[in-house]
């Protein structure tokens, strides 16, 4: 009968989940008690075990007064128990340390790591021995084994051993191959392969949203504030270590998540940035863009690539993970064929006194414009200066500033209207109303 037997390695940690597989072509015989195998045709075997970290032991303390009928039985009880800290007895936390009892789960962005043995059980000597591992993913094949040289021969009771890691980025079913090819003593060369199947989780939930600023500032407009919505899905606690964004090479990046002090900064979390199972923690970053690339305004049009998230923490015993999304994408708003903004404008104003403001007029079409500059008064606004004046050509993605004069006729807040462009060329005109406010008193 061929069959493969389930071991457990309780003796050396941090090795578990350990696996004895067998030959194809080895007899086997398998007692009641569930022994180790005794080997009728004597070949080596191949042991698995995966390599983590053991957990911090729990206990859960029982307590009572004194007056009660145990009296100081459960004290004494917990004073004599070797799992309890001295001094401490009533925490659950103990000063030990459990094994793995199972395989575990395994989450994206960690690193997987595999103790693999080659153990020479029987009385010959077997040569030419060669081991690989293959960890097969939905997507692709990857070679794990360190190195790719085979092993002149393996006498009895030794062994071939090899440490295997690997950053699991990927979710779903994943399979370790662990292929083994060697020579009998007879010049018999012989082959096997053994597949051992786990899945990799999910270990956090990311949300993104973007939000345009609101204002009509050609200094602000531009500028882009990202929320990221982090979620901790697993059942352990997570320390996050860092969790920043790094931008596209459009934009440059300043992080929201900090309170500037007198010394320092101190984090929006606190001192210890722990994520407990199931919260949600929510980080902001404001992006513009870099000068050369906000004077074209051609380049920031449509789809643009913000940059990617680089999340790093640490769970249980220092544990480490890392993700990085893919490339964060915005859809940038639209303005037309032709953009108009404020660069400058008072924020009050006296009434009845004429003031100043500064426009900026943009192309943003691909097409060379010639346009006409109208301005109409409103009851509270009116506009100093000639109106139908020619601005001139403006070439695509090109700029052109603008000062301009008017006066306010009613107090409180007023909104600036009434400017009008139109492309000679093609006759079509381009309204702008409440491009700002500002207060007269």
């Amino acid at each position: 009968m061929i069959t493969s037997v389930h071991r457990e390695a309780t003796v050396l940690p941090p090795l578990f989940n350990r696996l004895c597989f067998n030959l194809p072509q080895l007899g086997l015989h398998m007692d009641i008690s569930g022994k180790f195998p005794t080997l009728c045709n004597p070949n080596p075997n191949v042991y698995l075990m995966r390599l983590t970290k053991p957990t911090l032991f729990t206990n859960m303390p029982v307590t009572c007064e004194d007056r009660d009928l145990p009296g100081d039985l459960f004290g004494r009880l917990m004073k004599e128990d070797p799992c309890t800290i001295k001094g401490a007895e009533a925490l659950m936390l103990g000063e030990m340390l459990t094994l793995p009892q199972n395989f575990g789960n395994i989450f994206l962005g960690e690193t997987f790591s595999s103790y693999i043995s080659v153990h020479n059980d029987s009385s010959q000597v077997v040569k030419d021995i060669l081991v690989k591992a293959d960890l097969q993913t939905s997507s692709q094949r990857l070679n794990l084994s360190a190195s790719n040289n085979a092993v002149t021969e393996l006498k009895p009771e030794s062994c071939v051993d090899d440490v295997i890691h690997h950053e699991v980025k990927e979710i779903g079913t994943h399979i370790l191959v662990c292929a083994v090819s060697y020579t009998t003593q007879a010049g018999e060369k012989l082959y096997f392969r053994k597949f051992f199947k786990f899945q990799v989780l999910k270990p956090l939930d990311v949300k993104t949203k973007f939000y345009n600023a609101e204002s009509d500032l050609s200094s602000v407009t531009d500028e882009v504030f990202l929320e990221a919505q982090i979620q901790n899905i697993t059942t352990s606690s997570m320390f996050m270590e860092k969790v920043s964004l790094e931008p596209s090479m459009m934009y440059n990046i300043a992080e929201l998540n900090t309170v500037e002090t007198e010394d320092e900064g101190t984090s929006t979390f606190g001192k210890m940035s722990y994520l407990q199972p199931m919260d949600t923690r929510q980080y902001l970053y404001c992006l513009k863009p870099k000068p050369e690339f906000a004077e074209k305004a051609g380049i920031i049009k449509g789809v643009t690539v913000i940059g990617k998230l680089d999340i790093v923490w640490k769970t249980n015993l220092g544990e480490r993970g890392r993700l990085q999304t893919s490339q964060l994408q915005r859809m940038a708003p639209g303005y037309g064929d032709v953009r108009l903004s404020l660069e400058m404008i008072p924020d009050t104003v006296n009434l009845e006194e004429p003031f100043d403001i500064t426009c900026k007029i943009t192309n943003c079409s691909e097409r060379t414009m010639d346009l006409v500059l109208e301005m109409c008064n409103t009851c509270s606004i009116h506009w100093c200066g000639v109106s139908g004046r020619q601005l001139g050509k403006v070439s695509p993605s090109a700029s052109l500033a603008l000062p301009l004069k008017l006066l306010s006729s009613v107090q409180g807040l007023q909104s600036i209207s009434g400017l009008r462009l139109t492309d000679s060329f093609l006759k079509r005109t381009y309204e702008y109303d409440d491009i700002a406010q500002t207060q007269s008193q």
